[in-house]
């Protein structure tokens, strides 16, 4: 199973054009990124690993430009998980600062496009600067009707899926819920992604092979690829043939 995975992977070499010519119908709706990455590329440069993280920033635009054009409705990009906390005190400070700076940069060209911005995760634990400027783009945004750029910052899945449960509890605690009406409906509009469509298509960077706590129960029939490119260097190009891929798989839901 995983020599099959590894076999599937995109290489960093592809000259394939863009997806012009893919039925519309084979364009996934929803398309989730984890970002991966940044730190590596940084280093086989021997740079900081701040520059990596500033260099993915670049690839957050051109890929939202893309899917946009694509016509890719939703695109969530994994910045920040609940875990990456651990990671040292000054790493953890200029992550935070990106959303601001990248949004300072981008905004105007994300209203342009029609672009609408959107924020899954745990507010509480951002610092101000950080929410502040997400908050802001959100409000700027909201009436735009294009792509969802939907940015998972301070994100865990598992988190997300235990806070579900305690609140479904509560409810029928409270005689809100009776236990029999929970089903998957139930739970999905307690998940943070209520609001958005389960994932099509899950892409990872930086030749990974795992999820990393990353919208569990979202990606449960999520189709899946996996490229060994780094996140600073990932293309339209790479992009394009992830969607190829996605367009020449046969999803079936566990029917025949």
């Amino acid at each position: 199973m995983i020599k099959r995975l590894w076999a599937n992977r995109s290489k960093a070499k592809v000259s394939l054009p863009h997806t012009d010519g893919v039925p519309p119908e084979n364009v996934p709706e929803h398309v989730a990124i984890i970002m991966d990455g940044n730190g590596r590329w940084a280093k086989r440069r021997g740079l900081p690993r701040m520059a990596g993280h500033h260099s993915g920033m670049k690839a957050v635009k051109r890929i939202t430009i893309e899917a946009n054009r694509l016509g890719v409705k939703y695109l969530t990009l994994y910045a920040f998980s609940t875990e990456n906390w651990k990671r040292p005190k000054a790493e953890v400070d200029f992550l935070m600062k990106l959303p601001q700076q990248f949004l300072e940069i981008e905004l105007e060209e994300l209203i342009a496009n029609n672009v609408q911005v959107k924020m899954m995760g745990h507010r509480e634990d951002l610092p101000p600067h950080t929410l502040n400027a997400v908050e802001e783009a959100i409000a700027k945004t909201a009436g735009n009707t294009g792509l969802v750029l939907n940015f998972a910052l301070n994100y865990g899945s598992r988190k997300e899926m235990l806070e579900a449960v305690q609140s479904i509890a509560a409810d029928v605690r409270d005689g809100k819920l009776d236990p029999k009406d929970i089903d998957d409906e139930a739970i999905g509009k307690k998940l943070l992604s209520k609001e958005l469509p389960d994932p099509d298509l899950l892409i990872r960077t930086s030749g990974e092979l795992r999820l990393s706590n990353f919208m569990l129960w979202q990606l449960a029939y999520s189709e899946l690829w996996f490229t060994d490119v780094y996140w600073p260097e990932f293309t339209e190009k790479h992009f394009n043939e992830a969607i190829e891929e996605y367009g020449r798989r046969a999803r079936r839901y566990g029917g025949v």
